[in-house]
């Protein structure tokens, strides 16, 4: 394997307490219920809009409101998403340890694109992404594969020279799509049998698991 794409949320870093929190601030603030860390991890991943609608779960909410009600989101998390966030253990190692060998990284996420590249250059500061590229207005968010596609041709690689890691449906149907090789990453925010029913080719407990499988030894787990 040359390069790897990976996701954000759930994969590189662990951004639900923040997001929890500012979709309750928002929540509290219109009355509607707010919901614990253990629902926004099925909440995430699909992009903002969706977010907001599996928040509110109300299915006569008028498009105008939650349009606001994504506004104000964005504009809490925009100031919130570095409060609480953390790299998941392993990862600041992995990137280094892939970037050291020559290997090309990207981060495609459904994150708003600006959101995206402020929280990577925070994060990882020392880190060199071949591309970052969250949800552009114009463009398809995750599942469809053409962003995956595109860092391809950022990549200048053909899809067998390439992996995918992610931790929810949405990443490993991405990946199916676009026919990269798709792992699993079994440290975010949903569980193994969802990875498997949406295509997932190989599972990684832990970040060093895609070292020792693709890079050198063999995957322990």
């Amino acid at each position: 394997m040359r390069a790897l794409i990976f996701d954000l949320d759930g994969t590189l870093l662990d951004t639900i307490e923040d997001i929890s929190d500012s979709m309750n601030h928002v929540l509290g603030m219109h009355g509607y219920p707010r919901h614990t860390l253990e629902e926004y991890k099925l909440f995430v991943g699909d992009g903002a809009s969706n977010l907001v609608k599996r928040s509110v779960r109300s299915i006569d909410a008028a498009e105008e409101i939650l349009a606001q009600l994504e506004q104000e989101f964005r504009a809490d998390y925009d100031k919130r998403q570095t409060t609480k966030t953390r790299p998941y253990d392993g990862i600041p190692e992995l990137l280094s340890e892939l970037v050291d060998r020559g290997i090309k990284i990207a981060v495609l996420s459904n994150k708003p694109h600006e959101l995206t590249e402020k929280i990577i250059a925070y994060y990882f500061p020392d880190v060199t992404f071949n591309a970052v590229i969250g949800q552009r207005p114009g463009h398809p968010i995750k599942p469809d594969p053409a962003v995956a596609l595109e860092i391809l041709e950022i990549f200048g690689l053909r899809s067998n020279d390439v992996l995918y890691v992610g931790d929810t449906g949405t990443d490993m149907l991405t990946a199916k799509a676009a026919d990269l090789t798709a792992v699993g990453a079994l440290w975010g925010f949903r569980d193994k049998d969802e990875l498997a029913e949406n295509g997932a080719d190989f599972f990684a407990k832990r970040p060093i698991d895609i070292i020792k499988r693709w890079f050198g030894g063999n995957n322990d787990g």
